[in-house]
């Protein structure tokens, strides 16, 4: 039987994984053109919707919503799945871990707030909705994000600038598992509630456990250093995207990291790819210039 899914920001991290993640598994893949096509026709005959649709920070609480609202109403007239790529900011810098699928959604910042408003959108759409929830991302190739742009980008000189406290837990996933899990669990989607939050607990790594991985994978000493907010405390007035990533700093003081119970109730035979080949590719795939924007959590 034909599955059919359709990519919304195919061009984007999570978009593009999960395009070759579904190509990979035998789906028929649709990669929907924002800036020209029409969402209902292209999604018209599809069986799974992947909103990976992510603006800038700086347009959350202006696109978002709207956003939201369009795929809600296209999933409504096709009965089609909607999948999510979650992220932590919901549960906010008071909650104390692990945070699950029955975790109070806290956070009281404004990005937190922003994505708290769109899942309790899909919530209440009646469309039915995997949330498929990730920490950080470490991606196969540069794409921008903290990993890529910050931690690794001196490490041709020995350095891993590390954004926050090294000595506690931070929540980390690499971004092909994630779009494999993304694909199992859109191929048992009739099975599952039609609200289904599912945290993928990835790897729980301090900052120090992060360099000593990256130290195997090199086969060098690598010195830690804690990269410094302050250029970005100094932005701010003049730069919106500097206060949207201080806003999120927390998430480096924050101890946190995600209960894995539900994942694996779902997908007991899920093999998650070892830390240190995931880092071997990531970091194999160098980490080419982006643009300053483009910088975001995740």
């Amino acid at each position: 039987m034909s599955k059919t899914v359709l990519i919304l920001g195919a061009s984007g991290r999570f978009g593009r994984a999960a395009a070759d993640a579904f190509a990979q598994a035998g789906w028929t893949v649709r990669n929907y053109d924002r800036a020209s096509g029409d969402l209902a026709r292209a999604a018209w005959g599809a069986d799974v919707i992947v909103n990976a649709w992510n603006p800038l920070y700086t347009d959350w609480a202006e696109q978002v919503p709207g956003l939201t609202q369009k795929v809600i109403k296209v999933a409504q007239q096709t009965g089609a799945t909607v999948i999510v790529p979650g992220n932590v900011y919901v549960f906010g810098e008071q909650t104390p871990a692990p945070w699950s699928e029955r975790t109070p959604h806290g956070a009281t910042n404004g990005l937190g707030r922003v994505r708290i408003a769109m899942e309790a959108a899909y919530r209440a759409s009646g469309v039915r909705t995997i949330v498929l929830r990730a920490g950080d991302f470490i991606d196969a190739g540069a794409s921008g994000n903290w990993f890529d742009r910050i931690l690794v980008a001196r490490l041709d000189r020995g350095v891993v600038q590390y954004p926050g406290n090294p000595d506690i837990p931070h929540a980390w996933a690499w971004l092909p598992d994630v779009a494999r899990a993304a694909v199992l669990l859109a191929e048992q989607r009739e099975s599952l509630p039609a609200f289904t939050d599912v945290p993928f607990p990835g790897y729980t790594l301090t900052g120090r456990e992060l360099v000593a991985a990256l130290s195997r994978v090199t086969g060098r000493g690598l010195q830690l250093k804690r990269f410094s907010y302050l250029p970005l405390h100094l932005l701010r007035p003049v730069w919106p995207m500097a206060r949207r990533l201080v806003e999120m700093s927390y998430l480096w003081r924050r101890p946190h990291w995600l209960d894995g119970a539900r994942f694996q109730e779902l997908l007991p035979g899920f093999r998650h790819t070892q830390l240190e080949a995931a880092l071997a590719v990531a970091i194999g795939a160098g980490v080419a210039e982006v643009p300053e924007q483009a910088v975001t959590a995740r």
